[in-house]
């Protein structure tokens, strides 16, 4: 999004972070309550996906036992140079998910209230796409691939590493909560990255679509 600036105001931004962090937390509150997911997932909910489902030549690695509960302190994505500090974030006044402020656009929100990475169930981390002026810390998941690797370095010093297995791009107005954050396999432990995607409507000064990168742990190192 190289046009990210001159499509941008303060103001626009504040707005965005405000829409998304809304409906991130009602349909993640209404998703936790899943179990299985049905087969079909990857369909595309709209035309602006980055990647649907698993390409037939990628071979995925087996699932590892979910880890005991720890604390995230950092997210690194090697095949997008990201290295980002994780934060602990709740809820603000407004009952929504609070993501970490504009001016923290390298770090990592992480839900403080659901499930820890590397431990039995989804755990989910939210990121900005960019803020009035420079690209934010999730600006490319939308390129991320199934096969790639996300690691979390933890606070009883084990670096859980996922292997992602869907990335969508899921327009706001076809929004499927048990899609984007219903376990894809009961009993693993899961990860989801979200941020802002689709393109920017100038008219209601938000996304038009929510970026969803599923993963899963696949190993651990520490």
């Amino acid at each position: 999004m190289s046009d990210h600036q001159e499509r941008s105001t303060g103001t626009g931004r504040m707005v965005t972070g405000m829409a998304w962090a809304v409906l991130l937390l009602g349909l993640w509150l209404w998703g936790r309550e899943m179990t299985d997911v049905p087969t079909g997932l990857s369909e595309p909910a709209t035309g602006d996906m980055a990647a649907v489902g698993r390409p037939p030549d990628v071979d995925l690695p087996p699932a590892h036992a979910p880890l005991a509960d720890a604390l995230p302190q950092r997210l690194d994505i090697p095949g997008l140079g990201v290295q980002a500090p994780v934060v602990a974030r709740g809820l603000n006044t407004n009952g929504a998910l609070d993501p970490p402020p504009f001016d923290q656009a390298g770090v990592v929100g992480w839900y403080k209230d659901g499930v820890k990475p590397g431990a039995a169930g989804t755990a989910l981390m939210v990121g900005h796409v960019d803020t009035e002026t420079r690209p934010a810390v999730f600006y490319k998941i939308s390129a991320m691939r199934p096969g790639q690797k996300i690691r979390v370095f933890r606070d009883d010093a084990k670096i859980a590493e996922f292997t992602v297995d869907d990335v969508q791009v899921i327009g706001r107005d076809r929004f499927d909560a048990q899609q984007a954050y219903g376990p894809r396999r009961t009993g693993r432990a899961e990860l989801r990255l979200v941020t802002c995607g689709g393109t920017f409507d100038r008219t209601t000064r938000s996304y038009t679509a929510n970026v969803v990168v599923s993963a899963y742990l696949t190993g651990t190192g520490g």
